[in-house]
């Protein structure tokens, strides 16, 4: 802990940890509400991601049942997270977007539920949007994320399984 907030101190360089042990152990942590549990997953999942280059690729078959889990706890906190770190992998390395579209149909079902629960305050202040934990749009801007990133066959599997989509590419 210091001035700038929390980080994890490693005793190794990121990009040495091995990640089809560590990077799944984190994903596993999506569930966790408890601080300092939860810190250190989300943490973690970022600081891997962020460092790991071609070592992403090879573990997403690892990641979907974490990430099954976490969306079917139907707690928003953990959805807004877990949207959040999905939208954060898709971009973290080449071919990830593409890797994950087979797993479409495990991952969003849970957002077809919750696509539409945007928060509605009347003529009140919204401050949800400025720390992106409204949930309706957290989940359109991954289903975009999914659709850019996904190649050709992403868009027609996303509308498949959340039918209300529409596609930000081709329009």
């Amino acid at each position: 802990h210091d001035l700038k907030g929390n980080e994890l101190g490693y005793k190794v360089e990121i990009e040495k940890l091995d990640y089809h042990h560590y990077l799944p152990l984190f994903f596993d942590g999506l569930c966790e509400m408890t601080f300092p549990y939860e810190f250190f997953a989300r943490q973690g999942i970022h600081d891997m991601l962020e460092h790991g280059g071609n070592k992403i690729l090879p573990v997403i078959p690892q990641l979907i049942i974490p990430i099954k889990n976490a969306l079917n706890l139907r707690n928003r906190q953990v959805i807004c997270v877990t949207l959040k770190v999905l939208q954060h992998l898709v971009v973290s390395a080449e071919m990830v977007g593409e890797a994950l579209v087979p797993y479409y149909r495990q991952i969003l079902p849970i957002l077809n539920i919750f696509k539409n629960m945007n928060v509605n305050s009347g003529d009140g202040i919204d401050y949800s949007q400025q720390k992106r934990e409204n949930i309706g749009d957290l989940i359109q801007e991954t289903l975009e994320a999914f659709e850019r990133y996904g190649g050709e066959d992403a868009f027609i599997n996303i509308k498949y399984m959340v039918p209300t989509y529409e596609s930000c590419v081709l329009n």
